[in-house]
């Protein structure tokens, strides 16, 4: 059993039989085993152990988890409390706090507040080695995420999907637009930001939208 919550296992336990998955773990036994991997083991499926299936109301798009000591907790965007926000985080703040006005700036950079309001923080690769992005891109992680959308994309109704930049765009090109609210924009990272992220309103659209279905709001 890869997941506590017992919602999410159920609705994931046939991709968990197939023979790619069956070796994607031997994979990546070996590699933790073998070197440094973030983030910690028993935090790999952590996105899936915040709310129940059928509680989902948005999911985002990441690529892979933050390589560096400490900070991976296997929600994408996410970092542990006291870890440093990374730029990307920030930036996510930033349009935030101007969408709603605010002055106060998140002290932390944990997203499971989010998480726990029905956000799956889904990156497309669930593990990485330590200090090289992207360095499990060959293991089959991407073949599992895009199961786990499919399975939204069918199983769900009005799911808002947050596409940032080119990869998640490309993630979710499969997402039935007449059945959810997709909505894209540039990738929050510092290199794109000015000319592509702030000012998309994602976070006001999103809440409106779930509001419009009858469902609870975010507290982002």
């Amino acid at each position: 059993m890869f997941i506590k919550n017992t919602s999410w296992q159920t609705q994931l336990a046939p991709e968990f039989q197939k023979s790619y998955f069956v070796a994607l773990m031997q994979q990546v036994e070996q590699e933790y085993a073998t070197t440094t991997c973030f983030p910690p083991k028993e935090l790999i499926f952590s996105a899936f152990e915040q709310f129940d299936f059928q509680d989902t109301k948005v999911v985002i798009i990441g690529q892979d988890p933050y390589h560096g000591v400490g900070e991976a907790n296997g929600l994408c965007f996410s970092v542990n409390d006291g870890v440093k926000i990374p730029p990307s985080l920030k930036n996510i703040y930033t349009e935030i706090n101007t969408e709603y006005d605010r002055i106060l700036f998140p002290t932390s950079g944990n997203l499971e507040r989010w998480a726990k309001q029905g956000i799956l923080l889904l990156n497309a690769g669930l593990t990485v080695r330590k200090d090289v992005a992207n360095s499990h891109k060959h293991l089959q992680w991407s073949v599992f995420t895009d199961a786990v959308i499919d399975l939204i994309n069918a199983q769900s109704e009005h799911i808002v999907f947050l596409l940032w930049g080119s990869f998640a765009q490309k993630k979710g090109k499969r997402i039935d637009r007449n059945k959810h609210l997709v909505l894209e924009s540039g990738h929050p990272s510092f290199a794109h930001s000015h000319k592509k992220w702030f000012g998309n309103n994602h976070f006001k659209m999103t809440n409106d939208y779930l509001n419009q279905q009858g469902k609870d709001i975010i507290e982002w």
